[in-house]
């Protein structure tokens, strides 16, 4: 869907990734709720304040699971079935990018705690990248860990993506090696916008986190273990 453009598109699509099969947590990630919001509601309204197109890639509107997560959704947000199934996330951005034609800006459906402001930082970074980079995104600084899921890729990853996905590999940080990487860095102590619902006990934390913030005092202080909603 078009959207009126934001400040700092630059010509991105924002695109969700919402077609794992959520094994390890036992229910279906994008249909969670959290602050009277799916995560799948949530992460796309996200992209919307910064993309002027958004859609979701590798999940079929009409499965049941599809359906309830985005309940609140408009009807003629694009929703792409990803064109080689079963090759995770790495599958779902090859997709996007060759229906598209153009950058994505990408975030997995399951960040409940993704903000704005990281958001912004991603698309300001990308101005700064190396001409031969094709990835930008964030890296913690003490584990040299990538946020793969969090990042905005090029059209130019696109046969990197294809040649790899051939050969069943289906690793984005080895398909996208460091030089074709633009890491911004964050420490430990900022990677709360990161945190994502993997397990029962994400889940759980999560709700502690929600109770919390529903706890808060009228007066606006935040009450004691309190995370902000997004935005």
């Amino acid at each position: 869907m078009e959207n009126k453009p934001a400040k700092n598109d630059l010509g991105l699509a924002g695109i969700v990734l919402a077609g794992g099969k959520s094994t390890r947590l036992g229910q279906d990630k994008a249909g969670i709720v959290f602050s009277g919001a799916s995560l799948l509601c949530r992460t796309v309204d996200l992209l919307r304040r910064h993309c002027s197109t958004v859609c979701v890639v590798g999940r079929n509107p009409a499965n049941e699971c599809a359906a309830r997560a985005g309940r609140d959704l408009d009807n003629d947000l694009p929703w792409l079935l990803d064109l080689v199934p079963g090759c995770g996330p790495a599958g779902g951005i090859a997709t996007a990018l060759k229906v598209l034609q153009r950058p994505c800006l990408v975030l997995s459906c399951d960040l409940p705690l993704m903000d704005d402001a990281t958001v912004t930082r991603l698309i300001r970074g990308r101005t700064e990248k190396p001409e031969q980079a094709v990835m930008t995104t964030f890296q913690q600084q003490e584990t040299g860990y990538i946020e793969a899921l969090t990042a905005i890729y090029e059209l130019e990853a696109l046969p990197l993506l294809e040649t790899a996905l051939a050969r069943r590999l289906f690793q984005l940080n080895r398909i996208l090696s460091e030089p074709l990487r633009h890491h911004l860095p964050y420490r430990r102590n900022e990677a709360i916008p990161f945190f994502n619902v993997n397990h029962p006990a994400d889940l759980s934390l999560l709700r502690t986190l929600e109770f919390f913030h529903s706890a808060r005092p009228a007066s606006g202080a935040a009450a004691p273990g309190a995370v902000p909603p997004p935005g």
